[in-house]
């Protein structure tokens, strides 16, 4: 099996989850006392958070750069960043070795081109929604996405930040989850996509009014498959 880096922290909740699904898959295919071979770098999100200035990007690719090129010279052939936002530095942290890195969008476009979804809306944070860096991604793919509506768009990203990445799973969250993936689906939505490894959390991804492509999990496959050597 190849080793495989993560860069995690963001939130270390994800970070987490990542670990398990990428075992339990490991495990699944190579037997019942595998496990993936990891380098996990979890970072310390305070330094990551509220970035809303082109200055405060510039930071968080140099870090995220520094984090991957540490765990390609401990040995890893690929790595993941365990974020669906911090993609948004992917080419330059990407620039900064030689190894691949797994890009998020991408699992989750060539999932949804392989089962011919060519309708979704996105869900995450306020960057992800808005901003084209994740958006062009999964259009490449053939995904015509709703446009994000902002009262939608800031009680998404209100519920990551104030919420999910601080642990704190609500009922009310849930319901508001259930009530927005309803009016997509009235908005014409033929499917939704989880662009936040936390939302997974208040929503239920295998019974849902609409088909779900959670990012996380997606992601967590594509790490698996390159750990077993299943992309080649």
């Amino acid at each position: 099996m190849r080793k495989l880096g993560v860069i995690g922290g963001m939130s270390w909740f994800s970070t987490r989850s990542y670990y398990e699904r990428i075992n339990r898959r490991v495990q699944r295919q190579a037997g019942l006392m595998a496990s993936a071979p990891l380098l996990i770098e979890s970072l310390d999100f305070q330094r990551l958070h509220g970035l809303t200035e082109e200055d405060d990007w510039d930071r968080a690719a140099g870090v995220l750069s520094e984090s991957a090129q540490s765990l390609e010279r401990a040995g890893a052939t690929a790595l993941i960043v365990a974020a669906n936002s911090m993609h948004r530095v992917y080419d330059r942290v990407q620039e900064s070795v030689d190894i691949p890195i797994i890009h998020i969008a991408e699992c989750v476009g060539q999932r949804m081109k392989e089962q011919g979804v060519d309708s979704a809306a996105l869900l995450g944070t306020r960057n992800v929604m808005t901003e084209s860096f994740y958006r062009q991604r999964l259009v490449a793919h053939g995904v015509d996405l709703l446009p994000p509506d902002m009262s939608t768009v800031e009680m998404v990203d209100s519920i990551i930040y104030k919420e999910l990445m601080l642990g704190k799973i609500t009922r009310d969250a849930e319901r508001a989850l259930k009530t927005i993936i309803t009016r997509k689906e009235q908005d014409g939505a033929k499917a939704i996509v989880l662009a936040c490894t936390e939302l997974e959390l208040v929503v239920d991804v295998d019974a849902n009014v609409l088909p779900i492509f959670d990012s996380a999990r997606t992601h967590c496959d594509a790490a698996a498959a390159w750990i077993l050597g299943e992309d080649d």
